[in-house]
């Protein structure tokens, strides 16, 4: 499996705009995405306007059908113009617990 954490900085005007951008990118992967098996969305009281991502993939194949996807590639497209700052992100091995934590 891989996965990320995505870290977007929202402005405060575009909020509305960005949450529904991503509904609709969440609405996408739950039809069509059988290879995304974590795609939750998480915010901080103590960091307004911060949205991070945790994506988990059951493969690098499953990743890339999703970058190839419409909507994600909407969301990508549109992502830029509701953000105060660059998107940052940290690529993740991550371990299927069931078979033992890894390093």
């Amino acid at each position: 499996m891989m996965g990320l954490v995505v870290r977007f900085t929202v402005r405060p005007d575009a909020a509305a705009a960005f949450d529904a951008l991503l509904a609709t990118e969440l609405a996408g992967i739950r039809a069509h995405e059988p290879g995304t098996l974590v795609y939750a969305v998480a915010t901080d009281q103590s960091e307004p306007g911060v949205v991070t991502l945790l994506e988990v993939y059951r493969d690098r194949a499953a990743f890339e059908a999703h970058e190839d996807q419409p909507h994600t590639k909407h969301f990508l497209a549109a992502r830029d113009q509701h953000l105060a700052a660059p998107t940052q992100v940290r690529w993740l091995d991550v371990a299927d617990m069931a078979s033992g934590p890894t390093g």
